[in-house]
């Protein structure tokens, strides 16, 4: 069954569902249902497994929710129901939805187990006793072998975002989870996307199941307006405080950035620009995460930095703006990214920061998102001076109307008798002094910048300043080297001098002409989505290690081999082990004998030749039994 975006129901109250449910979603403000929920509720409320594809931020979580808890019985503290994700995040996340619907079902439990929280927490609560557990692969699995969580009163079981399970290599476990369940279950799998993989696993472990897809791949983000700016990395961090400064309606934004090294800096550099921001990130403890949600929730901060996973299943309404500060590694992240705005019919704001090397994935995005995206350049220092200005002048018009006066009149009167100094000359001091930590001018903006009418009239009088494209801006010369086969030298070309550690190349490190390689493992592979390019350029910009001193790279479906040149120093391994690749730790090591069969005689690698990379040397008379190298 496939369904457009056009197909909804007249009211949740037409779709079967109980009197209790339809109270609480009137209570949040829900009226009519998406496309999603209007058509998997009936369908789950029936009794059938479901195989459900569309994008995120649809109204999946609704659509498996109330049919589950329309199913339990609430004089059973048992587990009736299991739901797996592939976040902490989205775990907790979808306890709250759970909890929020279940508001007039008393009795309700959900418990939400996922890793990094405490197990005592986790097995006192199982103790005593719950409806529906809501989870990660890991953590479930560690229950189900502690005997700590007993499935066999299990009659649903939801997956949600299957495919980012399989992108995050957790599909192993989660066969092993749907293994130890009762058979006559009911199941639901949801993902965004259904690669093969996805498809084999629902046709076994799913009975006759009712296909569910939603037709357009744009119905996430045609409630987005999508911009991209084109910048090089030394103006980046420039580009986007601008940015800030002048945008409309702007109330929060995520920012994503590729590593969790770069959120910290980045916010640290927000911050001492006077935006009030937060990194959110896998290394901090579950807590601290969820206290910097909870933060953006109430406004006391504006700005989250944030990485591709840390930010998963993450839904504040108050977030106006999206913006790709890193540009993601395909166009089903970006439309992950800016569907984290623009969500329930509200409107959002995203921006994609592009480097020319860069530019062939706009083109990607588009086609992926079927939008155009237009194009903005970086505000000038004048434009950014009206916005404050008229900022200013708001303020200024506001405490006017609303507060008393009376006693700063006799002030101002008395300075100007006493100083002989005229009321102009008092309030352009004043105005100094109330803006000397955020300057109304900028530097480069001239007074010319600064309209004489932005003094007397509301900010809302003031347009905002419009982008864009710079018709005389010369385009960029194209590099002599590929970027994809280069992307450590591209990479490098794209770092500012300046402007914290993260801006400074990685040292190259030197080896000798035809040093011995040694093949090294690496945890990440095939499941996990990884393209050699990666690996080459993590290795390279990360670890310093040149392209000509990386050789063969394998990939296999959970790991993958690369050779590197042998015996490497305690410190860069340590950094190898460390790298992270499209979020996984690389844990890099020697291959154990035996680990890997390679039937080609023992290489060396040839010192490189007129910028090219090297070959590898073929044994003499014999024909090579590989092929071209992957990367």
């Amino acid at each position: 069954m496939t369904t457009s975006p056009e197909t909804i129901a007249a009211g949740f109250d037409t779709l079967g569902l109980a009197k209790p449910l339809l109270a609480a979603l009137a209570d949040v403000g829900y009226e009519t249902p998406s496309p999603i929920q209007a058509a998997c509720i009936p369908v789950l409320l029936a009794g059938h497994d479901l195989l459900g594809e569309a994008q995120t931020g649809t109204g999946k979580t609704a659509a498996f929710a109330l049919p589950l808890l329309q199913k339990i019985d609430l004089k059973r503290a048992v587990p009736q129901a299991l739901i797996l994700t592939p976040t902490r995040e989205l775990a907790i996340q979808v306890a709250e939805a759970l909890q929020k619907y279940a508001k007039h079902l008393p009795g309700f439990h959900v418990l939400p187990i996922y890793g990094g929280q405490s197990m005592v927490v986790q097995l006192r609560a199982l103790s005593r006793g719950t409806h529906v557990i809501v989870g990660t692969p890991g953590r479930v699995m560690d229950h189900l072998e502690r005997k700590s969580l007993v499935l066999n009163n299990l009659s649903m079981l939801v997956l949600d975002e299957a495919d980012e399970m399989l992108r995050m290599g957790f599909i192993d476990d989660v066969k092993w989870i749907l293994e130890h369940t009762p058979a006559e279950r009911q199941t639901a799998l949801f993902s965004a996307t259904m690669p093969d993989v996805i498809r084999r696993v629902a046709h076994q472990h799913l009975r006759d199941p009712r296909e569910i897809k939603i037709r357009s791949a744009t119905s996430t983000v045609v409630t987005t307006s999508q911009s991209y700016c084109q910048t090089h990395g030394g103006q980046k961090l420039e580009a986007l405080t601008r940015i800030l400064e002048v945008e409309d309606d702007f109330d929060a934004a995520l920012i994503f950035v590729r590593t969790k090294t770069a959120t910290v800096e980045l916010a640290d550099k927000l911050e001492a620009r006077g935006y009030s921001v937060a990194a959110l990130n896998g290394d901090l403890t579950q807590g601290l995460r969820e206290q910097v949600i909870e933060r953006l929730k109430a406004g006391t901060i504006d700005i989250v930095v944030a990485t591709d996973v840390a930010a998963r299943g993450l839904d504040v309404a108050r977030v106006s703006h999206v913006i790709n500060y890193d540009v993601p590694y395909d166009t089903e992240a970006y439309v992950h990214r800016i569907g984290r705005t623009g969500r329930a019919g509200r409107t959002g704001r995203a921006i994609l920061f592009l480097a020319p090397r860069e530019m062939y994935m706009l083109k990607l995005i588009e086609r992926a998102t079927r939008q155009k995206i237009t194009a903005l350049t970086m505000p000038t220092p004048g434009e950014v001076a009206n916005r404050r200005v008229a900022q200013f002048t708001q303020q200024i018009v506001d405490i006017i109307k609303t507060e008393k006066l009376d006693f700063f009149f006799d002030v101002v009167r008395r300075i100007e008798g006493e100083q002989d100094i005229a009321a102009r000359e008092i309030a352009a001091a004043l105005a100094w002094l109330a803006t000397r930590e955020r300057p109304l001018q900028m530097a480069g903006a001239s007074s010319d910048h600064v309209p004489r009418e932005a003094a007397s009239a509301p900010a809302a009088a003031s347009p905002a300043p419009t982008f864009a494209r710079d018709t005389e801006r010369k385009p960029a010369k194209a590099s002599a080297k590929s970027a994809e086969d280069y992307p450590a030298a591209e990479a490098r070309r794209e770092r500012p001098a300046k402007e914290g550690r993260s801006d400074t190349p990685v040292k190259q490190r030197s080896f000798a002409d035809g040093a011995t390689m040694q093949r090294y493992r690496i945890e990440i592979g095939r499941n996990q989505g990884v393209l050699p390019k990666e690996i080459v350029g993590a290795i390279a910009n990360e670890a310093g290690i040149a392209g000509k001193d990386i050789g063969q790279i394998n990939l296999f479906d959970d790991y993958s081999s690369v050779e590197l040149p042998a015996n490497l120093s305690d410190d860069l391994m340590d950094i190898l082990r460390r790298i992270r690749v499209r979020q996984f730790a690389l844990k890099t090591r020697v291959m154990e004998p035996g680990e890997f069969v390679d039937t080609r005689p023992p290489r060396r690698a040839t010192p490189a030749r007129d910028g090219k990379k090297p070959d590898w040397k073929k044994p003499d008379g014999a024909k090579p039994a590989w092929k071209k190298r992957e990367h």
